[in-house]
């Protein structure tokens, strides 16, 4: 097939390209013989990483914040559909020209400029990988130490952690980094067992809250603290709009690289269909297993909610259930983690040294982040999960959103040279492989939520920063998303919008 075609799928002749130091097998256009899923197989896909231990902490932190539970279902469900429209849009790419993340970043930031946002994303998924591991490291902690109460009572000495801790979370690590050696195709049978485990296991789980709550009404009656006389009266707001920045940065990440699953779809109709009937539905239903399940034990236990099923597992007495159960989330963690949080950085890494850097060794490096990061304080507590850590990241991922849909549709209208892509010397070179006009609008985008991030993790005093700007870190992603969108495309010229319309 020609390569100044405008079909929907193109398939791209390697031949010239496979000397190139831009490439390698692992980020090189999939074949049309290797495009094979349908939108039954992206749907999957988001079923299987969206069931996972994190979307019901997501959930359930919420209710731990001062929701009720349809506000906390209802602010999920609007990040996830909000979220769900750049996913499809950056998911074009991946699905007409069979490229990768990174790959797809040349176009925007230049052949070599492409590695700042790909590692802006893979420092964000190396984050997720501590998190995902940590969780399942705590699940076998928390097993052990219903049979070894000592385990309990170690002292802590790493970072916050005692010692039992610290090497479960190295046993669970060590797990994923020999399914990472094993290759992608064992990542891929682990997703199909997981996400019915997990599914099984949400609903068991709300079933024993409505028998032990004595129903859906006691359950679900803990009024919302922003009512009047409310604990947090008249603060709903405040809450809000950075928890639904949360939501959308909870999965700003894959709306970013989603070109590194899509690559493999069959047509753009299964791509958008897949990850529709996929991605807020099961996020829809998993956080309000969260939110019920989390306040019934207000109901049953009395007290504060326990937002941590782990923790609410490890309270069960019967060891078989106790047994299962910690070994579905274990299994469910793993296979999660893996999908999520490995094809992309790996993918990213390789692309800082295409000739060297193998999907292994990108996997291995993600791994060693994912320890560093000390993912066990991000989950400490519910106001830095959301607030500082979702969010957080949410400020750098929304500017890069906008620059690559702004590039894609308004400068290029899905139009690319895909061989160039992979050419030192090419259209997507730029000077020095650097766009400067897509590192202006990235520093831009990120740059208004800079003083309420500095002020929300306290190295500056909030009231110095002023409530303006305090407000506009709650929009982090937004404010970015189009501010760089906006600074690109006046940056760009309409010489270059002309050449490649």
């Amino acid at each position: 097939m020609p390569e100044s075609t405008r079909t929907e799928i193109v398939e791209v002749d390697l031949t010239p390209i496979r000397n190139s130091p831009l490439f390698n097998d692992d980020i090189a256009p999939t074949r049309i013989s290797q495009r094979k899923w349908g939108t039954y197989d992206i749907a999957a896909l988001w079923i299987s990483m969206s069931a996972c231990i994190p979307t019901y902490m997501l959930a359930s932190s919420l209710i731990s914040e001062g929701m009720n539970w349809y506000q906390a279902v209802l602010t999920v469900f609007l990040g996830n559909a909000i979220v769900l429209i750049p996913m499809v849009l950056n998911a074009h790419a991946g699905t007409k020209y069979g490229i990768p993340f990174p790959v797809y970043c040349r176009a925007s930031f230049g052949t070599r400029g492409a590695n700042i946002p790909a590692l802006l994303r893979a420092f964000v998924a190396c984050g997720w990988f501590g998190i995902q591991s940590w969780i399942g490291g705590w699940a076998i902690y928390k097993m052990i130490a219903i049979y070894v109460p000592s385990w309990d009572l170690q002292p802590a000495w790493f970072a916050g952690i005692n010692t039992p801790q610290f090497f479960c979370f190295l046993f669970f690590w060590g797990i994923n980094m020999l399914v990472i050696y094993k290759g992608i195709e064992s990542i891929r049978f682990l997703l199909k067992i997981k996400a019915p485990l997990l599914i099984v296991l949400g609903l068991v789980l709300l079933g024993w809250a409505y028998l032990q709550a004595g129903g859906f009404g006691p359950m679900l009656s803990q009024p919302s603290q922003f009512v009047s006389g409310g604990a947090k009266e008249g603060k709903f707001w405040i809450v809000f709009f950075p928890s639904l920045t949360g939501m959308i940065g909870f999965w700003a990440t894959l709306s970013l690289n989603i070109p590194d699953f899509t690559r493999y779809s069959r047509t753009q109709r299964d791509q958008i269909l897949g990850q529709v009937i996929g991605l807020p539905t099961t996020m829809a239903l998993y956080s309000f297993i969260g939110v019920a399940v989390t306040s019934a034990t207000i109901v049953i236990y009395g007290g504060f909610p326990i937002w941590d099923p782990v923790v609410l597992i490890s309270r069960f007495t019967n060891p078989l259930v106790l047994l299962v159960s910690l070994f579905a989330l274990c299994l469910a963690t793993l296979a999660t983690n893996l999908a999520a949080n490995v094809v992309s950085p790996a993918n990213d890494f390789s692309n800082l040294w295409p000739s060297k850097i193998t999907f292994r060794i990108g996997g291995l490096i993600t791994g060693v982040i994912g320890i560093l990061i000390q993912p066990w304080k991000l989950v400490a507590d519910p106001s830095g999960y959301i607030f500082t850590w979702l969010v957080g990241y949410s400020a750098l991922l929304g500017p890069i959103g906008g620059i690559l849909i702004c590039d894609y549709f308004f400068i290029r209208h899905t139009y690319l040279r895909p061989i160039d892509l992979y050419k030192t010397r090419g259209e997507y070179s730029y000077k020095n492989g650097f766009n400067p006009a897509a590192v202006i609008a990235l520093i831009l985008g990120v740059t208004p939520s800079i003083p309420g991030f500095l002020g929300t993790i306290r190295v500056v005093d909030p009231v110095a920063v002023g409530s303006f700007l305090m407000n506009v870190y709650s929009y982090a992603w937004f404010v970015g998303f189009i501010t760089a969108f906006v600074v690109y495309a006046g940056l760009t010229s309409k010489k270059s919008r002309a050449g490649n319309s």
